[in-house]
């Protein structure tokens, strides 16, 4: 089978619940993405911005909470989340360098909408994300401006791509091509249906590591490598090799939406259960790796200028079973996604990043076997 075959092949689904309409974490009612992409030779690169509702993050915020499962990262903002459980700009993603700029972009962006900002008002906690795309991409190039996060944030809408697009144009997952992926699942809790949503910026992974559903295709497409080296000159064998066992040095950012009611304590537990999900595409959390999950729910909005706040009635702990399996499987999913819906790319110094589709044309027959 070809690639171009496998590109229609669909990818296996993980677990047993449903996925929402969409299949992405636009499926949470309200949630909102936009990218804006850099393809321009050696900048391989990008913006994508998740809102969580339509309105003011800073005048409605959102309950929210984070786990850093491995902490070899750079974002901006987390510590005030784990202080006071909220949201309250959009959440950008980008490359490492960029981070700084997209803060800066959050801050004017709260400050036009509301000038009271640092002055009559506190100031304003940006939140942004990053994996490192200096394999595909001129990071030191500092591409990324104030004015592509405000082309994402305009670009949002429910409508979201999946793939070598956004913040993860020049993304690489598993020696292969990473990106953004997506996923949601549909769960019953008490009688009640609720949605989880997830995106998922993925730059991690070794290629022997890989696996999807259950099936080791690292494993197959190392073994591929290691033969073909076994035929190239020796110097070039031995740079391939050290090239294939080098340590883990990637990132994912996962991020988890929900409609379910509940609180930053609960969301933290909720959040920390995407380690599971990314444990099982392969990932063992290497240690230069910066792995982190934020979760944040719609159910309601915590008012800025609020004296009492009033929550809605809670889902009990002992019930969260249900939310716990979604989040799994669908960072899971959002994973399988992301390589699923990636195209090959060549960037900085000619290095090349294959698609999964490129790289394995007997995909479909592969899977096929293991089930």
């Amino acid at each position: 089978m070809s690639a171009a075959d496998n590109s229609a092949l669909p990818a296996p689904h993980i677990g047993t619940s449903p996925s929402g309409p969409l299949g992405t974490i636009a499926d949470v009612a309200g949630v909102t993405v936009g990218h804006c992409t850099l393809d321009q030779g050696v900048l391989q690169t990008g913006v994508t911005v998740i809102r969580p509702h339509q309105g003011d993050p800073y005048l409605d915020k959102v309950p929210a909470a984070a786990s850093v499962i491995n902490g070899f990262g750079k974002s901006i903002g987390l510590v005030q989340v784990d202080e006071l459980g909220t949201l309250e700009t959009p959440i950008a993603l980008t490359n490492t360098f960029g981070v700084a700029a997209l803060a800066q972009a959050q801050i004017r962006a709260a400050i036009r909408a509301n000038p009271q900002i640092g002055r009559e008002w506190s100031t304003v906690n940006p939140l942004v994300f990053e994996c490192n795309d200096g394999y595909l991409n001129d990071i030191q190039a500092l591409a990324v401006t104030e004015r592509h996060f405000d082309d994402a944030f305009d670009n949002a809408s429910t409508q979201v791509a999946s793939g070598a697009v956004g913040a993860g144009r020049g993304m690489s997952c598993f020696d292969l091509k990473g990106g953004i992926g997506n996923a949601s699942r549909v769960v019953d809790v008490a009688g009640s249906g609720y949605t989880v949503g997830a995106l998922v910026l993925a730059n991690f992974g070794r290629l022997p590591m890989l696996t999807i559903d259950g099936t080791p295709l690292g494993r197959v497409l190392a073994e591929r490598a290691r033969a073909a080296r076994a035929a190239r000159p020796a110097a070039e064998a031995a740079a391939a090799d050290a090239s294939v066992t080098k340590p883990e040095q990637g990132s994912i950012i996962m991020i988890v939406a929900t409609d379910a009611p509940l609180d930053a304590r609960q969301l933290k537990r909720l959040s920390l259960r995407a380690a599971a999900g990314l444990a099982r595409t392969g990932s063992v959390y290497g240690h230069g790796s910066g792995d982190i999950a934020l979760a944040f729910s719609t159910a309601y909005t915590v008012p800025h200028a609020a004296d009492f706040i009033t929550l809605p009635p809670l889902i009990a702990d002992a019930h969260l079973d249900p939310l716990f399996r979604a989040c799994a499987d669908s960072i899971e999913q959002a994973i399988v996604d992301a390589l699923w819906s990636a195209v090959s790319v060549t960037g900085r110094d000619g290095h090349r990043r294959l698609s999964l589709h490129d790289s394995l044309p007997d995909l479909a027959q592969l899977l096929k076997s293991k089930s």
